[in-house]
């Protein structure tokens, strides 16, 4: 943890300490019961500091939000970012991303360039921010979009096949042609009598718009698809993001597959930049990462290491990237045989696995490659040009992703070709073909049969990939002259881990934002020290496991996966629905809960690659499923199952939020009208006793897994006020309205939609219908939201009566609705509604349970033994250790209700 991460713990926990007393005489309403931190300055300034270590260093600029709380700033207020010390104030770009429902601020965002740089800890409050020396403009002419900061300036054309004309810096052409690349094949490459014939697609430009236009941070966003012909190939979306004063920018690119799995096998996807080279090939460089800050440093034509020696000056000044001196001042026996001294002019590193490297180089087409080194983890950074200016470039993730690429061609002639391959094409092509023959399962009996045993539930023709999506981040610096060694490492590291400046928990705990279910970390008496123990154990177990088991990959990169195997010591990898976990039961939330309550950075780069994977690769974004997330399975396709709980915007909010990324928000927004999807496939389909047909007037929707995954789009859409907020809003009144009408509330379990007037019918019939799973994808979280932010009392009455009967026993069940609630199980998850209702009510008794259910029910109790057992070979592939007892499901489960108990009933906890 870094030194301000300990910082932040350090406060936090103060914080929370001095809240807890009067934690309970809160009442109002959810959010102010569950946060003991807030207090009656809503208005107060907020610190802001940084995720890791470094600050700004070379990215171009950070965006971050901020949550308020309610009524504490109106709409339209500016504001100012300082110094910490208030010292200086920062130039700040502010808008809004969420409103309360009487019209205050919820959440803002904030966009700082260059100029936060060398600064550890800002100041937010109200005021007018600090003009900058720089400013990013944008202008529209014609056909193009040119964007200047500054420093350097962008040419993005509106159609055509180049994302971008050119990039320039002080008059000096640094990049052009920026295009998108694909390379198809039609058959994989099975067998060793391969004569696979490759095909490539250029991308094309069907529109570019501006979508923030300054005076920090401006936004472009490009979309298209790949084109050969009159064939199109994965459409894609890119988003190029500019700040006044940097000489970088930031790429966000976008890829849904739309291909045949069976005919249609990506074998390289690329963005490509060509870089004019004026300098003499002695003056022209090549810097490409390696792990960590190492680096291959060369000239296209290098004067170092010969029989001859040029002098000491000009061999250092070559290594440093500087302009040599005149030839002719060099010891002339190696003047006078420079047309003898190889060009090199191509340069490949491929990362085709999480663990190595090869890096090669040749001096031209048709020549041999020369094994230049190698190495683990590279960076995905590098540098071509010279003394007169050049390109840096590095794409994210690199090796986590793999199997990636970068390639630097005819660095020796007039312009060098930089290629970024987010699939490498010297890899095996990108296979999507489902993973078995279907085993004869073709009706529903036999496919639960199958379900009984690999815990698949497998339909044939269900398990395409076609729609799921996946996004990439790069970044681009057009530079002056060769960066030095120091400049490039940070280069690089900006790449690796782009700045992210961040509120402290307490401000966040503060605003009451996500129902307030958390508050700052508080290790103040031995009870909750060992609750926070237990949760620093999951997060790092988890963390080490996606390293030990190597769950890395372009597609896989930020899942994890659901059920250990303990006789092969290995996770169910290919066992079904108990490999890949796909978000069941929300371990999205509860990291991202764990991030907010503790602001440590390795929770938020854990979260924010899940919420990148989880919501591209394990929803569909094109065709008649689009909106509809796949449950956990050996490939995150796999599954028959197509439902709401795994898309849900829940799991999305957090991010966006804390970060406003348009991809995300373009996610949640997406989501608006799925609730259409149910028109185009019953959920449950397959375990029906009665004839059911979709109707557009009485589709089946359940209150739980379903409604809450409608829900979390409709309150995105309405309190980011998105072009379909009123629809959205309307949709949220009226499904909680007829939700609490139901003669048993959430306890009836379904009900019967009408997709025209967004109203659930409201049956004479009492029924009681209730599921362990209906309350764990985001149910939970979503109501606390809703009751806070919209006054009915008979929804809330419906929810608190849920969440008092779930843990019940049968008899309070039976006496209360006229009928128990059947087998039940995940009592430890459930117990955090016993806490919500315990917080509402002010109800001492359902808090004693709510710990008892917590302690001592199913999930992790206090029998648990918290340890490491280390595993060596030959028993596993690698060495490392494991937990028998440990689950997915009961992870995420327990990590929800440790928070959320903590947060509404810490005071009450058992000591």
């Amino acid at each position: 943890m870094t030194p301000l991460a300990r910082r932040g713990l350090l406060k936090a926990a103060a914080a929370a300490g001095a809240a807890a007393q009067f934690s309970w005489a809160l009442g109002r309403d959810t959010a102010r019961a569950a946060s003991p931190a807030a207090t009656p300055a809503g208005d107060a300034p907020v610190g802001v500091g940084w995720l890791e270590e470094g600050g700004l260093g070379a990215a171009p600029g950070s965006t971050f939000g901020v949550p308020w709380p309610k009524g504490a700033h109106p709409a339209g207020q500016t504001f100012a970012l300082t110094t910490a010390d208030g010292a200086r104030g920062v130039p700040v770009q502010t808008w809004a991303t969420a409103y309360w429902p009487d019209g205050s601020l919820k959440w803002t965002a904030h966009a700082v360039g260059p100029e936060a740089a060398g600064t550890e800890r800002f100041t937010l409050a109200a005021g007018v921010p600090a003009t900058s020396a720089h400013r990013v403009t944008v202008t529209e002419t014609g056909r193009r979009i040119t964007v200047d900061t500054g420093t350097i300036r962008a040419v993005v054309p509106q159609g055509g096949r180049r994302l971008v004309e050119s990039v320039t810096r002080g008059g000096t052409r640094i990049a052009t042609d920026g295009r998108l690349v694909l390379l198809r094949q039609g058959e994989p490459d099975d067998g060793d009598q391969g004569s696979v014939t490759w095909e490539r697609f250029d991308g094309e430009i069907s529109g570019a718009t501006v979508e923030q236009r300054g005076p920090v941070r401006a936004v472009v966003r490009i979309d298209g698809t790949h084109r050969k012909g009159s064939r199109r190939l994965l459409p894609f979306s890119v988003r190029l993001y500019f700040h006044a004063g940097a000489e970088s920018f930031r790429m966000v690119h976008t890829i849904t597959f739309d291909g045949d799995q069976d005919e249609d096998f990506i074998r390289g996807l690329g963005v490509r930049f060509t870089v004019p080279m004026r300098d003499a090939a002695y003056d022209r460089h090549i810097r490409i990462a390696g792990e960590g800050e190492g680096f291959l440093t060369e000239a296209v034509q290098g004067i170092t290491g010969l029989r001859r020696d040029p002098g000491a000056a000009v061999r250092a000044a070559q290594v440093r990237g500087e302009r040599l001196p005149d030839p002719a001042t060099w010891d002339q026996r190696v003047t006078s045989r420079l047309a003898y001294v190889p060009h090199w002019g191509d340069y490949t590193l491929a990362q085709l696995s999480p663990d190595g490297f090869t890096l090669r180089k040749r001096t031209g087409p048709g020549r041999g490659w020369i094994a230049a080194g190698g190495g683990g983890r590279a960076s995905g950074f590098g540098y071509v040009g010279g003394v007169g200016g050049g390109l840096s470039f590095g794409l994210r993730d690199f090796w986590e992703k793999h199997p990636a690429q970068l390639d630097i061609r005819g660095a020796a002639g007039e312009a060098a070709e930089v290629t970024l391959w987010l699939w490498s094409p010297e890899a095996q092509p990108m296979d999507l073909r489902f993973y078995h023959d279907g085993m004869g399962q073709d009706t529903y009996p036999e496919q639960l049969e199958g379900l009984n045993i690999t815990y698949e539930d497998h339909e044939p023709g269900f398990g395409t990939p076609y729609g799921i999506a996946r996004t990439s981040e790069l970044m681009f610096w057009a530079n002056a002259a060769t960066p030095r060694a120091d400049v490039l490492v940070a280069q690089a590291a900006a790449v690796r881990t782009p700045p992210q400046l961040a509120a402290g928990p307490a401000d966040l705990a503060r605003a009451g934002v996500f129902g307030g279910l958390f508050a700052p970390v508080d290790r103040s008496v031995p009870a909750k020290a060992r609750i926070e123990d237990q949760l620093d154990f999951l997060f790092t177990y988890y963390k080490d496991q996606v390293e030990q088991r190597r769950w890395y990959g372009f597609w896989d990169y930020g899942d994890i996966m659901h059920t250990y195997d303990e006789d092969r010591h290995q996770w169910r990898y290919d066992v079904g629905g108990y490999a890949w976990d796909n978000s069941e039961l929300s371990p999205d939330l509860w990291l991202w809960y764990a991030y907010l309550r503790s602001g440590r950075g390795e929770i938020f780069r854990f979260a924010e690659a899940m919420t990148r994977h989880t919501g591209e690769v394990d929803v569909y974004h094109l065709g008649k499923w689009a909106g509809l997330g796949t449950r956990h399975g050996v490939q995150h396709f796999a599954c028959s199952a197509k439902q709401q709980r795994i898309s849900t915007a829940v799991y999305r909010r957090p991010y966006y939020f804390l970060t406003a990324d348009e991809r995300v928000g373009d996610l949640m927004h997406d989501l608006v009208d799925s609730d259409e999807t149910f028109l185009v496939l019953d959920p449950i389909r397959k375990i029906r006793t009665e004839p059911y047909t979709p109707d557009r007037n009485a589709l089946s929707i359940g209150f739980g897994t379903d409604w809450s995954g409608l829900a979390a789009a409709w309150l995105t859409e309405w309190e980011r006020r998105g072009p379909k907020a009123a629809k959205a809003e309307a949709r949220l009144r009226s499904t909680m309205e007829t939700i609490g009408a139901q003669p048993n509330g959430f306890v009836q379990g379904t009900g019967l939609y009408d997709l025209d007037t967004g109203r659930f019918a409201v049956p004479a019939q009492p029924v009681v219908n209730v599921s362990h799973l209906s309350a764990m994808f985001g149910l939970v979280e979503m109501c606390a939201e809703l009751i806070d932010l919209i006054d009915m009392p008979a929804f809330k009455d419906a929810w608190l009566d849920y969440c008092r009967y779930f843990n019940a026993t049968r008899a309070e069940q039976a006496a209360r609705y006229g009928a128990h609630f059947g087998n039940l199980l995940l009592f430890q998850g459930h117990s955090r509604q016993d806490a919500y209702a315990a917080a509402q009510l002010r109800d001492d008794g359902l808090a004693a349970r709510a710990w008892r259910k917590f302690l001592d029910s199913d999930g992790y109790t206090t029998a648990m033994t918290w340890e490491k057992t280390p595993l060596e070979g030959p028993a596993v592939l690698e060495p490392g250790y494991e937990h028998l007892a440990i689950s997915t499901n009961t992870t995420a489960l327990f990590g929800l209700a440790a928070i959320q108990n903590l947060a509404l009933i810490g005071d009450r906890i058992p000591r």
